[in-house]
């Protein structure tokens, strides 16, 4: 999963971006609103945890521009701002979800997972896709009610996919949200990594639809 922070605070930047990384999410980061607003309407994000307080533009109006501009990305505002008018504006505005700080860190993480379900119109955190198990919070996966062991790589791949089982998902996707920056988009990378995944959970269940991309579900 791919989350945005957008947060001028670096200190808090780089909580936020250890407490995402450890929940499973590929962060980026970006320090000021016009940065953020061009990030996010260029890019695909999972999630987006929103800072209200930004320098060049702040971020309600980042949020403003994101939502008239058809940036249909979870948003979760994160600001000092405690006023329930603020609050309200927020939502309003296009946000999902809002959180003042102080703040602990896992109730942000506890809402990040369920922004992220909530996208995808899943309402709990176990996925099941016949004898396969996926759980987002514990981001651990099971089959027949076995646990396997999984690379982070491919834990994401296949949160990615489960949280997408009602599509075809396109390769360039796929490569989008499981890899960073800097690292390589390999279309090549992607198929080991499904063929890793086909040996531990079976051939059956991870489909390629050729010219198309992947979808997951139970044999048919």
């Amino acid at each position: 999963m791919r989350a945005l922070v957008v947060e001028d605070d670096r200190r808090i930047a780089a909580d936020l971006t250890r407490a995402l990384e450890s929940a499973g999410f590929r962060v980026e980061h970006v320090e000021d609103g016009e940065a953020a607003w061009f990030r996010g309407g260029t890019e695909s994000y999972d999630l987006i945890v929103l800072d209200l307080g930004l320098p060049r533009l702040d971020g309600l109006s980042v949020l403003k521009r994101w939502r008239a501009e058809g940036c249909d990305s979870p948003v979760l505002i994160l600001t000092a701002r405690g006023a329930w008018t603020e609050r309200v504006e927020g939502i309003d505005a296009g946000a999902d979800d809002y959180l003042p700080k102080p703040f602990r860190m896992e109730e942000l993480i506890a809402r990040a997972r369920a922004l992220v379900r909530r996208s995808g119109g899943r309402a709990t955190s176990v996925q099941q896709v016949g004898a396969l198990s996926v759980d987002l919070n514990r981001m651990s996966v099971s089959l027949a009610g076995v646990p396997l062991a999984v690379t982070p790589l491919e834990y994401r791949l296949l949160s990615y996919l489960t949280l997408h089982r009602d599509r075809t998902v396109p390769p360039s996707e796929l490569l989008e949200h499981l890899y960073g920056d800097d690292d390589a988009r390999d279309a090549n990378a992607l198929e080991a990594v499904i063929a890793r995944l086909r040996r531990k959970i079976g051939p059956g269940l991870i489909h390629t639809r050729r010219g198309f991309g992947y979808d997951l579900g139970a044999p048919g």
